[in-house]
């Protein structure tokens, strides 16, 4: 029987595009509790490899990709490059779903009743409307309304500033630094979860990232971070890595809170 994973979650990181494939990070957490005797479980980080046919079909992009909840089947791989696949487990997708989210379904739901109460409501004003022409109006009176129509189109269009164009600002680009980097931050800013302090990064990957920083100059990949606590999501091995280096500061992706 071949080996068999099941993954469910969001991406942890920015998507990387080769030239069949793509691939991202996952992180799937253990189970709460373990049999008696034993430890539990904590985070392993997950690299997914997914042909570009059967990733363009679920209509995901690089940005929805790390906020809609997806299903992954497949078989994990220990054969993949450290530079192709930073994650613990390499995983060959067999199948990927996009999850329906609950939030949206109410959302249509709650629009779909909002469109058949405004449908009642127009066809209400329509049949008023429809009586209030049945009744002639007096001739100074009509032409009265009109003059006050006019009157208050022309204020309207006084009162009514003319809107600046806004410039937005420039973005300042990072070179020499890996894909999907978004800000570089100092190293002593980061914030190590006591989870990640527990494990230990596989030492000949860790090694093989020491290498490609000594050969480039740079981290292979960015370190994800929550935005406003600075505190670290995925990366650890890279962590390890740049603190072995003693790198002051480290390439990022923000992670915002939810």
């Amino acid at each position: 029987m071949p080996h068999k994973i099941t993954l469910t979650g969001s991406a942890t990181g920015p998507l990387r595009e080769y030239d069949r494939y793509v691939a991202f990070d996952m992180r799937e957490k253990g189970s709460p509790s373990a049999p008696k005797g034993l430890k539990k479980s904590t985070f392993i980080t997950y690299t997914v490899f997914v042909a570009k046919k059967a990733f363009n079909k679920t209509g995901l992009t690089k940005k929805s990709i790390m906020q809609e909840k997806i299903l992954i089947q497949g078989e994990p791989t220990l054969d993949i490059p450290i530079d192709e696949c930073p994650g613990e487990v390499g995983v060959i997708c067999f199948q990927i779903t996009v999850l329906p989210n609950k939030k949206d379904k109410e959302s249509n739901d709650s629009n779909d009743k909002k469109e058949a109460k405004q449908e009642a409501s127009a066809a209400q004003q329509e049949v008023a409307a429809t009586k209030q022409e049945e009744k002639p109006a007096p001739t100074f009176q009509t032409e009265a309304n009109e003059e006050k129509k006019a009157e208050k189109v022309q204020t309207e269009v006084k009162e009514t500033p003319v809107q600046e164009k806004k410039v937005e600002p420039q973005k300042k680009e990072i070179t020499n630094q890996p894909k999907g980097t978004q800000d570089l931050l100092s190293f002593d800013e980061i914030i190590v979860p006591e989870e990640f302090l527990k494990t230990r990064p596989n030492p000949e990957k860790t090694q093989k990232v020491i290498d490609f920083v000594k050969r480039t100059g740079r981290l292979d990949e960015p370190l994800t971070i929550e935005k406003e606590s600075k505190i670290l999501k995925d990366g650890y091995r890279r962590y390890v890595v740049a603190k072995t280096v003693k790198m002051d500061k480290v390439p990022v992706t923000y992670e915002y809170q939810k």
